[in-house]
């Protein structure tokens, strides 16, 4: 059971950034209302960066209990533990190292010189082991149910490193794979495949900027998952587009929310 699309359009990157972390905070603080905690999984790149970035500088963060939040990531580029293009180190910089998480609940991808070595199989084989330990009897599944699982939308219309075409995206048995040959750098990464995104609560999709427009009308207007990887990313309960302006400037009028901020 998945759901239609929602779509939130705001002015511009900024705001769209600032509510996105607003709306973040009130998910986890109900998911650990709740339930006594709550799982997230985060999004690298310009718009995923902006959102931690907006949650760090907002007052409302410390209505979080930290200690109680696990985070997860959707995609990690397979390069050495430090650095500065993996996605970890980035969200590190952005918001983690300001905050009083729970390292053990802080699940970073493999490095690329991690246990398993440049073996990029192997690395997500171990993601999937230890996504299939997290989820409980309640799961329905080898992956947490995700309170949250963002994703950034590319030019491409890929999402995580699900990019149009190739193997990972048409994956539908495993939860995490290794990906050779991605059409942007680096080209080895670990992905969580669709079927582990589908086991979300909530799947959020980003985008900001003119570069992602036409992305996201091809997304939202019926393209197939293989072509299309956004188009495939929806949650159990609910699936939201979060959009600026340009993000938004190529989306049919009938798509386009009448009452968005």
């Amino acid at each position: 059971m998945s759901s239609a699309p929602q779509l939130v359009v705001h002015r511009d990157k900024e705001l769209m950034a600032q509510a996105a972390a607003a709306r973040l905070i009130t998910r986890i603080v109900d998911a650990q209302s709740s339930r006594g905690e709550a799982s997230v999984v985060l999004t690298g790149g310009r718009n995923g960066n902006g959102l931690l970035a907006a949650l760090a500088a907002a007052p409302a963060r410390d209505a979080i209990d930290w200690s109680r939040l696990d985070l997860w990531w959707g995609d990690e580029r397979f390069l050495p533990e430090g650095d500065p293009d993996r996605n970890v180190t980035q969200a590190r910089e952005a918001l983690l190292d300001a905050v009083p998480l729970d390292p053990k609940r802080v699940h970073a991808m493999p490095a690329s010189d991690g246990p398993h070595g440049t073996d990029v199989e192997a690395a997500a084989a171990a993601y999937a082991a230890e996504l299939a330990a997290a989820a409980g009897p309640e799961d329905h599944g080898p992956v947490p149910s995700f309170d949250v699982l963002m994703l950034g939308v590319g030019p491409d219309t890929h999402v995580a490193s699900l990019f149009p075409e190739l193997p990972a995206v048409r994956e539908t048995e495993r939860t995490v794979v290794g990906v050779h040959g991605a059409p942007k750098p680096p080209p080895t990464r670990v992905t969580l495949t669709l079927p582990a995104i589908r086991a979300a609560r909530e799947v959020w999709l980003l985008a900001a900027g003119e570069d992602k427009a036409e992305a996201a009308a091809i997304a939202l207007s019926g393209a197939g998952e293989i072509q299309a990887p956004a188009a495939g990313a929806h949650g159990r309960t609910r699936t939201l587009w979060l959009l600026d302006a340009s993000a938004a400037s190529q989306l049919p009028r009938d798509l386009y929310p009448a009452a968005s901020a």
